[in-house]
């Protein structure tokens, strides 16, 4: 399919729109905050930071219900924030504390709250869509309504799991939405120098599914598109693909900007850095007749909630030596 129009004076929701400004704005400063976390190494976790590609899990989250599932990645702050996951249980997972989302165990890469939709985040390239393909198959035995989305990076497309999970979902006609985030670089290598061509859209085509691409750094496209894909598949009509066209701002990992990776690096970031999405977000609510005095009142809140997370994180206790083991090895207690 040709690439998405773009929509910068859609005729969305006011409330809405606040709405997903606000949960951009929440992930990009709780961001902000960990990359200085990592600088000056009060954190051990390494940290894959989202910042510049916010408009991708706020968009598609805010299509989905609360108990639709979504699988992160390995650059999943984003993505358990967008979905409703709690601010506080993630600073302590960073944290390594008791109090975080998965008990100080999994640290940045292994996120849950399934309460709101998040079996997990899975670190591994190309992990999530087998998940979500397997939870959509559920969902589709069950009858139970529940869409899946894995996110993934481009360079996920380069590995077999994600061809054969995307077959499976195209043949079953699973309520699957596949949300690629191409932020040009898989680790440290860019798009072209991976493949012949910068063409990802085109994978729905091969599984006759839609695939289509759009601007990851409109928040809006994002959405309308998601929201469509979701339509189809409520409807049993099947998987779709999505390409999400944007940019990381930092490094693979850590706080850094990475100039050093080739000359391509540095002079693409000066192009995309422009392309903010939550300025872009900013500048349509202003002109919609949002008083400025109220978008800098959510951005000073939220950055609030972040103080008062990172206390929260700071002041709970670590896990206990002696349940090291703890949900390693299966027990027999209690089995006669």
């Amino acid at each position: 399919m040709t690439d998405a129009q773009q929509s910068e004076h859609s005729p969305l929701d006011l409330d809405l729109k606040i709405s997903m400004y606000t949960s951009m704005v929440l992930i990009r400063q709780s961001e902000e905050a960990i990359a200085d976390l990592v600088e000056s190494k009060e954190i051990k976790t390494p940290c894959h930071l989202y910042i510049g590609q916010e408009a991708i899990a706020v968009g598609v989250c805010a299509a989905l219900n609360t108990d639709d599932y979504i699988w992160g990645a390995h650059r999943s702050h984003g993505h358990y924030l967008a979905k409703g996951g709690n601010l506080n249980q993630m600073m302590a997972e960073i944290f390594g504390r008791k109090t975080g989302c998965a008990g100080g165990r999994g640290g940045s890469m292994h996120l849950c709250a399934p309460e709101v939709g998040i079996p997990g985040t899975v670190p591994l390239v190309a992990a999530t869509i087998p998940l979500a393909t397997g939870s959509g198959m559920a969902s589709k035995l069950r009858k139970d309504g529940r869409i899946s989305v894995p996110f993934f990076g481009d360079g996920a497309t380069e590995e077999g799991h994600f061809h054969e999970s995307i077959n499976m979902a195209a043949l079953y006609n699973l309520p699957v939405i596949f949300v690629c985030e191409n932020n040009m670089y898989a680790s440290h290598l860019q798009l072209l120098e991976r493949r012949p061509a910068d063409n990802l859209q085109k994978i729905g085509d091969l599984y006759e599914i839609p695939g289509l691409r759009i601007d990851g750094n409109d928040v809006i496209a994002v959405y309308e598109a998601t929201r469509t894909a979701v339509e189809r598949a409520k409807k049993g009509e099947g998987p779709s693909f999505l390409e999400c066209r944007t940019y990381r701002w930092l490094g693979h990992v850590g706080h850094d900007r990475n100039l050093d990776v080739g000359v391509k690096r540095r002079d693409e970031l000066e192009e995309w850095l422009p392309k903010d999405p939550v300025a872009r977000l900013r500048l349509q609510l202003i002109e919609a007749g949002v008083d400025a005095s109220e978008i800098e009142r959510i951005d000073q809140g939220l950055q609030a909630d972040i103080e008062t997370a990172l206390a929260f994180a700071r002041n709970s206790p670590n896990p206990k030596n002696d349940s090291l083991l703890d949900h390693v090895f299966s027990s027999n207690e209690g089995i006669s």
